[in-house]
This record gives structure tokens, C-alpha cells and sequence, in this order.
């Protein structure tokens, strides 16, 4: 006999205990998707901006430098480390620690990674890398210099729907095959809504994602206590705010995220609003949230390609659509936010 589906595994949950919540759908869907490929690249389902240009990652690694840079020798002896959340095939952090070994910090590398197939690509890239199934386990000592590039819209989020007794959770009901479907659920106590949604139009959704709070706020505690910074690179919006961006990505194209579990990408967008003000709550620093575009621009880019089209003028087009597609706003540049969190007194 063989192994049951992911979706038959849900829909044998959902039979024994009733509906689920949006969050364990989307938990299980990713983990079983994760779990079992590599997603990236033409022949996948989506493409990081890591993997459209060389330029994304050299400039996080100039980032990454330049914060070492700002690092005081005492009280922090040793060099700080690399981590990378959800680090994909490694490319980022080939292209970031390239960069920034031209200014001398080569450093230890450490990766937070729960799928087998990518921890296996990222072995062939970073075969001295130490990997970690959480942050809890990365190491102490020493500051850490974090990057988290398309990680946060990847976390299990909640959603509640406005009806017209309240607020209710939005739980996953089995709906045959491969089909689940969402339906409203127990209603949600009145102060866990902000205020200023309390009385939203009939149908309203409200997301939110607690883990995404708990991790900032376990990497912020890492942080107070030895130093660096973190910076998220993620498509979302400056919230909390209505409306639904739970969504699914299959061959490039983007699809109903409620069938085919673990067949799919299943995301939703990033609250950063949320998350920069869990990052001053825990005591940490935290920049002006800027777009992808106007972070890269700032950071370089511009004289980055400009550098590689004089190197390569074979490669000229190629060069500028990349360019494009990374800062312009019609194609990654505004959707795309970024978000610098530093040790207090650091930034």
C-alpha cells in the first residue's frame, strides 16, 4: 500500500478532529512541499532575486560588511557570524560572502534550513556551513548578521473574517480529492482584533502571523545580547491592514492555494509594519522601511551594473533587465520591502 498524500493525510485530520486553521493548512502544505523538491529556477514554481542577478546578493554582502565594520572589537572578540534564514540554493550567500571577502570578513556561515533537497544543494556550495533546524540553536559568542531573503511570506499565517455577530477565524474544511475550501469558524474575542478594525465592512479578512512575531523577537533577543543586525527582504506591506494575500505559485503561474497540497508554493505577504514593531517592543533599532528598489539603489547598485556591463558588454541587455526587474517598480522594486533591525545604539 502506498503512503498517503499529503491531502489525504489533512482531509484524515480534518475527518477525525473537524476543521483546521488556515495556519496548520499552510504549515502542512509547505512542509510537504518543501520537504520533498527544489522549487526554484525556470524548471520550478518561482524565482528569488538571488538567482535573477549576481548583483542582489553583492550588494547584501557590502551590507553585511559594512555593519561588521561598525562592530567595536571589544567587547565582541570574535568575528561575527553569517546566518542566512531559508537560505534557498545558496546562491544569495555565495554571491554576499564573494562580496564581502573583498573587504576581509570570511566569516562562519550558518544556515536555517528544514528542507532536506535544498540543505543538500547548499552542501555542495558551503560544505564547512553548519545548519540549524530553528534560530534557538545558532551559536552564541559572537554578533550574528542575519539575512532573511523571501523567508517570512513562507510562515504560517491566521486569518479572521468579519461577520455580522464579529470577528471569526477562517478554518479549512475537506472538499473533496484534492479540494479543501475555507469556511468561518469560532468566533475571535473582541480584543484580539486592533481597533481600528473592529467594525470592518461584513467579509472583511484580517492576516496575521504569530510565528513571524516569535522568530523577530528570538533573533531580536540574539541581537540585544551580541550584537549585529538582521535584515528581511520580503514582499509585503506596511500593516496591519484588511484584505487577502494568502496565495500559491505553481509553474511560474499562480493557482488556487486551497488544492494539490505540498504541490505548490503557498505564501502570503509580509506585515512589516507588524514586525518592526515587534523589533523596537523587544529593544532592537530599526530603519525607515524602504522598498527593494530604492535599498539596492541606495546601496550601489547603479555603479554595480554599470561595473558589470564595462566588464561584459556582450552582456549589456541582459545586464539592465536585471536591473530592472530587481528595482523597477512595475517588477520587484515596490512590491519588495526591506527592513534593517540592529543591536540598540548601533544603527
Amino acid at each position: 500500500m502506498s503512503d498517503p498524500t499529503p491531502a489525504e493525510r489533512l482531509a484524515a485530520l480534518i475527518a477525525l478532529y473537524g476543521p483546521i486553521s488556515i495556519a496548520q493548512f499552510m504549515a502542512a502544505a509547505n512542509a510537504a512541499y518543501y520537504g520533498s523538491r527544489d522549487p526554484l529556477g525556470a524548471d520550478g514554481d518561482f524565482i528569488t532575486a538571488p538567482e535573477i542577478s549576481q548583483m542582489f546578493g553583492e550588494i547584501i554582502g557590502l551590507w553585511a560588511a559594512e555593519r561588521v565594520s561598525r562592530l567595536s572589537p571589544a567587547p565582541h572578540c570574535v568575528e561575527p557570524y553569517y546566518v542566512e534564514l531559508g537560505p534557498g540554493r545558496g546562491t544569495l550567500a555565495q554571491d554576499a560572502l564573494r562580496a564581502a571577502a573583498k573587504t576581509g570578513w570570511t566569516p562562519d556561515v550558518h544556515f536555517v534550513e528544514m528542507s532536506a533537497p535544498l540543505r543538500a544543494i547548499q552542501a555542495t556550495r558551503f560544505p564547512a556551513a553548519q545548519w540549524h533546524d530553528t534560530v534557538d540553536t545558532l551559536p552564541t559568542g559572537a554578533p550574528l548578521i542575519i539575512i532573511a531573503n523571501e523567508l517570512f511570506d513562507c510562515l504560517p499565517i491566521q486569518q479572521a473574517i468579519r461577520a455580522a455577530d464579529g470577528w471569526h477565524q477562517r478554518c479549512v474544511v475537506h472538499a473533496g480529492g484534492d479540494l479543501f475550501v475555507p469556511i468561518p469558524g469560532k468566533r475571535i474575542p473582541d480584543a484580539v482584533i486592533p481597533s481600528e478594525f473592529a467594525d470592518a465592512p461584513l467579509g472583511s479578512i484580517l492576516e496575521s502571523c504569530p510565528s513571524a512575531v516569535t522568530i523577530l523577537q528570538a533573533l531580536c533577543a540574539r541581537l540585544n545580547t551580541q550584537g549585529g543586525a538582521l535584515l528581511v527582504i520580503d514582499y509585503g506591506y506596511a500593516g496591519p491592514a484588511l484584505g487577502v494575500t494568502f496565495q500559491a505559485l505553481r509553474a511560474h503561474a499562480y493557482v488556487n492555494p486551497f488544492e494539490k497540497v505540498g504541490a505548490q508554493d503557498v505564501t502570503a505577504h509580509v506585515d512589516f509594519g507588524t514586525l518592526a514593531a515587534a523589533a523596537v517592543g523587544a529593544g532592537c533599532d530599526v530603519a525607515r522601511l524602504t522598498s527593494q528598489g530604492q535599498w539596492l539603489i541606495a546601496h550601489g547598485i547603479e555603479a554595480r551594473a554599470e561595473a558589470l556591463r564595462r566588464a561584459h558588454p556582450e552582456r549589456a541587455a541582459e545586464i539592465a533587465g536585471q536591473y530592472a526587474r530587481l528595482t523597477h517598480s512595475a517588477q520587484m522594486g515596490d512590491l519588495f520591502k526591506v527592513l534593517e533591525v540592529t543591536a540598540p545604539g548601533s544603527a
